[in-house]
């Protein structure tokens, strides 16, 4: 199967920027934290993280995403303050950047001051619960919103992780979060969905959540997927943080044959030339292929226009 075959949404707006989902695209991930659960600290100094996020546009990227609150199991909450003391720095060094960027919090406040800084995206591990202003924000300023499935918050979402029929509850929960923020006045192309891997899921359920990802691309929206590096794989194989990428990788292939739209990633470039070689295979599927190298993707801009 095409790895664009699924899913209805062909595009995702995210302030002046189109995205182009005709194939899946990379949202690259910039932790400005001192302990995120896989390079946590390695970015903390400003000018690293600026370094890193030039370089993951070079990789391929779309979309650029910035994180400064931990959100992995057990993380304690950062004051609004301390999230946009790591942020603003970062986010004024990478303004002229070539593609958009996204930055990962549920507090309005940062919210405000990132889009006011340049951000394009807003990237919601709530959908909404810890402050529906956001989608009022979002319908203002036309950012893109991103609305992610959790339980609870990141020190208590591991506690409960039993679901009757996890994708249709995550599917359920995304719809009523999708329905406020157009309620809100968001425009429905600049509205994208996440599953939520890991946040609030057993290994089981994350793994039928990939299997099942067409029923979540069934309501319409672009959909993220972040499996990358996460736990349940490593509890799968039995492996480190460090040693999950070739894991990642193939979980973000199934991911996208089963209609994800943007995959959230650490390891960019791998992520990008696997989807390279899976769409020139699949476009060599018609006929003879004269040139392969013309169906690799280009570079520059990750596809924004």
């Amino acid at each position: 199967m095409s790895l664009s075959a699924v899913g209805s949404a062909r595009a995702w707006r995210a302030g002046d920027r189109g995205i182009s989902l005709e194939s899946p695209v990379i949202a690259g991930i910039l932790n400005v934290t001192p302990d995120s659960f896989s390079d946590g600290g390695r970015f903390e100094e400003p000018r690293k993280a600026i370094a890193r996020g030039r370089e993951i546009a070079e990789e391929g990227a779309a979309i650029l995403d910035i994180g400064a609150e931990s959100t992995r199991p057990g993380a304690d909450p950062v004051p609004a303050d301390e999230e946009w003391a790591r942020l603003e720095p970062v986010l004024r060094g990478l303004r002229d950047l070539p593609i958009p960027i996204s930055v990962d919090t549920h507090k309005l406040e940062v919210a405000e001051r990132a889009v006011d800084a340049g951000a394009a995206a807003i990237n919601d591990v709530t959908a909404l619960r810890a402050d529906p202003g956001l989608a009022r924000l979002a319908a203002r300023t036309g950012v893109g919103l991103v609305l992610m499935h959790m339980r609870g918050t990141p020190r208590t979402m591991q506690l409960d992780t039993a679901y009757g029929d996890v994708a249709a509850e995550v599917r359920g929960a995304l719809a009523n979060a999708r329905r406020t923020a157009l309620d809100a006045g968001c425009e429905p192309d600049r509205i994208a969905v996440d599953p939520g891997l890991g946040f609030g899921k057993s290994l089981e359920g994350n793994l039928e959540l990939l299997a099942r990802l067409d029923e979540i691309a069934s309501l319409g929206a672009p959909v993220w997927v972040g499996p990358s590096r996460k736990s349940f794989l490593g509890a799968l194989l039995d492996l480190g943080p460090a040693e999950r990428v070739t894991a990642s990788v193939a979980a973000c292939l199934a991911a996208a044959r089963r209609g994800a739209d943007v995959l959230r990633v650490h390891d960019v470039r791998e992520t990008r030339q696997a989807l390279d070689v899976e769409h020139a295979i699949d476009a060599g599927r018609g006929g003879d292929v004269r040139d392969a190298r013309t169906l690799v993707r280009p570079r520059a801009a990750g596809g924004g226009s």
